[in-house]
């Protein structure tokens, strides 16, 4: 398939109803991340609730409802928080990316400081290695429970010291993804670049009268990834295959 316009992603996302350990929301809530390269925004369909933010302007609650469109670029740190049934259509920037690592959660310190200890915690066993649902299930509500222990640790420090705290954070998100970043640019030079500048082109030949771009144009349908939902960072998404 071509790829949405302008590197876009779309997945569905039923946030996690798991009581979450702090307490925070009615229903439950997602695993705390941030994305190293990528903007990313929600688009409320149903339910209710909020997503909490960490940034430049320190912690944020964003209420969400059906119509409301809570956008965030690389380096916040976003909670989705379930008040009931809250259903969200994601859109990701720099489709590819966000799927191959781009996000990091907010282990405790420690953890990022290692990354395999990381990369043991941010694993999910998977139904091709023998795991149950049940049994995918538990280990996603572990990671998320661990990424609500470095969250803690992050807002105490926000708390103390104010929005430079994150910058240890965000460093060590930088070092865990390091080694993936190669790949990114070859999925973005395929992908996001190749759509900018064929616009460009575009561009350049309508300002001189001519649209031989025109010529080409196509349409595209693409089915939902087949069931059961995965489990993402925060809570059962539907996905669909992203290019190239």
């Amino acid at each position: 398939m071509s790829a949405l316009p302008g590197g876009v992603s779309v997945s569905h996302l039923r946030v996690y109803d798991w009581p979450a350990p702090d307490g925070v929301g009615r229903a439950g809530s997602g695993s705390p991340h941030l994305h190293v390269a990528s903007s990313e925004a929600y688009v409320v369909l149903g339910g209710s609730g909020s997503v909490h933010t960490i940034g430049p302007a320190g912690f944020s609650v964003h209420p969400l409802t059906p119509g409301t469109i809570v956008s965030f670029g690389p380096g916040v740190v976003h909670r989705a928080v379930n008040d009931g049934d809250l259903e969200v259509l994601v859109l990701m920037s720099n489709a590819g990316l966000p799927e191959a690592g781009d996000a990091v959660l907010t282990f405790p310190s420690a953890v990022l400081a290692d990354p395999a200890a990381y990369r043991e915690a941010a694993s999910l066993p998977t139904p091709a290695s023998g795991a149950s649902d049940d049994e995918i299930a538990a280990a996603a509500r572990r990671r998320r429970d661990l990424a609500l222990e470095g969250y803690a640790e992050l807002g105490a420090a926000v708390d103390r010291l104010g929005p430079a705290a994150l910058r240890p954070w965000h460093d060590a998100a930088a070092r865990l993804v390091r080694m993936l970043v190669p790949h990114w640019q070859d999925v973005w030079t395929r992908s996001v670049y190749a759509q900018t500048q064929a616009t460009a082109s575009a561009l350049e030949g309508l300002i001189r009268g001519v649209a031989p771009h025109l010529a080409g144009g196509s349409v595209t349908a693409t089915a939902a990834a087949a069931p059961p939902r995965r489990y993402g960072m925060c809570g059962r998404l539907q996905t669909w295959p992203t290019s190239p």
